[in-house]
C-alpha cells in the first residue's frame, strides 16, 4: 500500500496549534509515523448553523514546499466563526494545483468553492466531484482523542469529526487530481471539484440554492460524485438513489385542566394514538427489513420518534401536545399516497390534530446503474479493472445528491472505505491510513474513465 520513494512519500509529524486566547499559541506535537501521502487537517472555522463551534478543515501536503525541516508537516488549529478560511485553503489548492478556482455566495456567508480543471473538449459535459466543508457537532467526553488533533494511534487509525463524513474525500479528490496533473495526463471532459457548505443542516442555503444558480448551470454538468459510506465488508458501497427526509411535526390540542382530574379528549390521549399508529408502522418495515436477506435499509421507510413537546407543570393538564418524527421515505414509495396515510393517522386520533412539514422531498431520482448506461459503464468497468467489487444501493439517510439528481445530473454516492465500521456522526469517528491511501489510487483510476465517457448522443 505504502510506496517506496521520496516523491511519493513522507516522514511526516503533525503540530496542532492551539488557540486558548487571542494571542496566545501553544504547540503540540504528535508523532505521523511511518510513509504517508502528506494529509493534514486543521482545526478551522464553524459553519454558521452547525452546533459545534469546531470543525476538522483537510489539508493536504501537496509538494516538498509544504514539507518542513526532517519532513515535518504542520496543521493549525483554528477558532473562528467565519467559514473564510476553508475557501482561503481550497483558493491555495486551486493555485499550486494550477487549477481555476470560483466562489459562488449562495446565502450571506455561505460559500460554494468551485475548482476547475479544463478538459480538452469543452463541448462535453462535465464530471463533478462535490463533497461538502461543514460536520456535525462533537460530545468530546465520549472520545478517546481530541476530535479536532487528527490523532493517529500506533495501529494507524486516524481519530477526527469528519474523518468518514466527508474529509477524507475531499482530500482523495485533490490528492487524485495532483497526481494525473503530474503524469502529464490530459482529458477529453472538464472535471470540476465543488465544496459546499450547510449539508449537514440539510443543503437549504447551500447545494439547494447553488444548482439554481447561473453558475452551477455554467459547469454544464453531465455526471456528479458524492459521498456515500464505509463498507465493513470487503465490498464497495455505491449510491444510486436516496430516501425522502420527511420531518414531520404532529401537533394534538384537547381540553385542558387540573392533574387531579379524569379531564376527556386531552391532548395527549390524541397524540398517543398517532404515535402508536406510526410506529407500529415502523415496526411492520422493520420486520419487512429483517424478514429479506435481500433488502438494504435503505430499501424501506424509516421513522423515529425525535421530539416530544408540551406540558408547563406537573399538575396542568396542557392543551397542546406535539411530537415530531423523522421519516425516511423509499424512494419507490407513492409520496402523495403516504402523506394521506399521515392525514388519516391523525384523522383516526380525533379532531384538533394536525401535521406539518419541516422539511418534506418530493422528487426521488435514481441515477442508472445498468451498463448500457456510459456513466455506469465507465465507472464500474474502472472498478472492474481494479478488482473491486461493488454493492449498489439506495442511500439510507439523505445527501446532496439529491439535489443534483433533481436538476437532471446523474450522480453516485460513493466514499472508498470497504473493511471500516460506519463511524460518521459517531464518538471516534476514524479512518485506517490504509483505507484513504486505496481511496486516492482508486480516484486517480477513475477520474480518467469518467472524463474520458467517449460522446453521448446528446453532445453530438
Amino acid at each position: 500500500m505504502f510506496r517506496e520513494g521520496k516523491d511519493d512519500t513522507c516522514f511526516s509529524l503533525w503540530t496542532c496549534h492551539l488557540a486558548f486566547h487571542k494571542g496566545s499559541l501553544a504547540k503540540k506535537h504528535l508523532p505521523w509515523g511511518p510513509r504517508c501521502k502528506g494529509l493534514l487537517w486543521m482545526r478551522n472555522c464553524v459553519e454558521a448553523g452547525v452546533c459545534s463551534p469546531l470543525w476538522m478543515s483537510p489539508h493536504l501536503c501537496l509538494g516538498p514546499w509544504e514539507v518542513r525541516m526532517g519532513g515535518e508537516a504542520e496543521a493549525a488549529a483554528r477558532l473562528s466563526v467565519s467559514p473564510g478560511a476553508a475557501v482561503a485553503f481550497f483558493e491555495e489548492r486551486a493555485l499550486q494545483l494550477g487549477l481555476g478556482c470560483q466562489k459562488v455566495e449562495v446565502a450571506p456567508g455561505r460559500v460554494v468553492t468551485v475548482l476547475t480543471w479544463p478538459g480538452t473538449n469543452p463541448k462535453l459535459s462535465s464530471v463533478l466531484l462535490n463533497s461538502h466543508t461543514d460536520v456535525v457537532p462533537v460530545f468530546q467526553e465520549y472520545w478517546s482523542h481530541d476530535p479536532f488533533e487528527a490523532f493517529k494511534d500506533a495501529d494507524g487509525y486516524i481519530y477526527g469529526r469528519g474523518a468518514q463524513d466527508m474529509k477524507c474525500v475531499s482530500i482523495q479528490y485533490l490528492e487524485a487530481v495532483r497526481r494525473l496533473k503530474a503524469e502529464g495526463h490530459h482529458f477529453p471532459r472538464t472535471i470540476h471539484l465543488t465544496f459546499v457548505p450547510d449539508e449537514e443542516i440539510g443543503g437549504h442555503q447551500g447545494m439547494e440554492l447553488f444548482v439554481k444558480r447561473p453558475e452551477f448551470q455554467a459547469l454544464r454538468a453531465g455526471f456528479a460524485l458524492d459521498e456515500g459510506l464505509a463498507n465493513p465488508t470487503d465490498a464497495f458501497t455505491v449510491f444510486y438513489s436516496e430516501r425522502s427526509p420527511w420531518w414531520v411535526r404532529v401537533t394534538s390540542t384537547g381540553k385542558p385542566g387540573h392533574g387531579s382530574r379524569f379531564i376527556e379528549d386531552t391532548a395527549a390521549e390524541k397524540l398517543h394514538k398517532v404515535v402508536s399508529s406510526i410506529l407500529a408502522f415502523r415496526e411492520k418495515e422493520r420486520q419487512r427489513l429483517q424478514s429479506d436477506p435481500q433488502l438494504k435499509e435503505g430499501a424501506v421507510t424509516s421513522v423515529n420518534l425525535t421530539i416530544l413537546e408540551g406540558g408547563v407543570a406537573y399538575n396542568v393538564v396542557p392543551a397542546t401536545m406535539s411530537a415530531s418524527f423523522d421519516f425516511r421515505v423509499a424512494p419507490d414509495v407513492d409520496l402523495k399516497a403516504f402523506e394521506g396515510q399521515l392525514q388519516d393517522w391523525c384523522q383516526a386520533a380525533g379532531e384538533g390534530v394536525t401535521f406539518e412539514f419541516a422539511q418534506k422531498w418530493t422528487e426521488p431520482q435514481v441515477t442508472p446503474t445498468d451498463d448500457s448506461d456510459p456513466w455506469w459503464a465507465a465507472f464500474s468497468g474502472a472498478c472492474k479493472d481494479m478488482n473491486l467489487t461493488l454493492e449498489p444501493e439506495i442511500f439510507p439517510a439523505a445527501t446532496d445528491s439529491r439535489y443534483l439528481r433533481a436538476v437532471g445530473v446523474p450522480a453516485l454516492g460513493f466514499s472508498p472505505m470497504n473493511r471500516t465500521p460506519i463511524l460518521l456522526h459517531d464518538h471516534d469517528e476514524r479512518l485506517h491510513e490504509a483505507v484513504f491511501l486505496r481511496g486516492v489510487d482508486i480516484y486517480t483510476r477513475l477520474l480518467p474513465a469518467l472524463a474520458s465517457v467517449p460522446v453521448l448522443p446528446s453532445e453530438s
